[in-house]
């Protein structure tokens, strides 16, 4: 009896391998380098002065990511990264144990609309780099529309689980998901304009009663 054995494919190219980790640790390093840059410079920064900060040339950063356009949506990659794992905690969906935070329906909108704003207050450089897409040129549409779309997406998920659990029909969850996310955004872009106006417990707050006045009408808090 003929036993056939497939062949395996070729092995991997160890030199190939280290050469793809190599580029993706230096593309985080010139991530990172262009995250600096932005808080030193302002969200208007330029090449020269990303290039300067990263200690490079800009010809090394166009290796890596083509031309400016990769490079901020790179940028943009890491800040979505990071308010998506903010939106996790503050709604309980990375497995967190939220024990001592308020997990009503109306508290799980208020922690949702606070994890946005916290990257706002601490980080108002960084969000008006990814917002506005200063570093660009002039081009149609959102520049900001992918991550206002996964924070969107993310939220339509937490109020899925939330109708789901309260026995409601979920259909409206995308609508409103993103309803509350263009609110938000077009908030935080009035409150970086005068900050002084209120804090940003402040701002949740009032959010958070904008927002509960509408949705509350089909989701009822389960709390008393």
């Amino acid at each position: 009896m003929t036993t056939s054995t497939q062949s395996a494919g070729p092995a991997p190219d160890g030199r190939s391998t280290r050469w793809d980790e190599h580029r993706a640790t230096r593309r985080r390093e010139l991530v990172d380098a262009t995250l600096r840059a932005v808080r030193q410079h302002g969200a208007g920064v330029g090449m020269d002065d990303i290039a300067a900060v990263a200690g490079t040339s800009k010809t090394v950063i166009y290796r890596h990511f083509t031309d400016r356009q990769g490079l901020y949506a790179a940028v943009s990659e890491s800040v979505d990264a990071l308010i998506l794992r903010n939106l996790a905690v503050a709604t309980g969906a990375a497995g967190n144990d939220l024990t001592s935070a308020d997990s009503s329906p109306r508290g799980l909108i208020a922690g949702a609309i606070d994890a946005y704003l916290t990257l706002v207050e601490k980080d108002p450089e960084v969000y008006r780099f990814v917002v506005t897409a200063p570093l660009l040129d002039q081009s149609s549409g959102d520049p900001a529309a992918p991550v206002t779309g996964h924070i969107a997406a993310q939220m339509a998920l937490v109020i899925t689980e939330a109708l789901d659990r309260a026995g409601r029909d979920p259909a409206p969850a995308r609508v409103w998901g993103a309803g509350l996310v263009g609110m938000v955004r077009a908030a935080a872009d009035q409150w970086l304009a005068d900050p002084d106006a209120m804090s940003r417990g402040e701002l949740t707050e009032h959010l958070t009663d904008l927002a509960w006045g509408g949705l509350s009408a089909a989701w009822p808090d389960e709390t008393p």
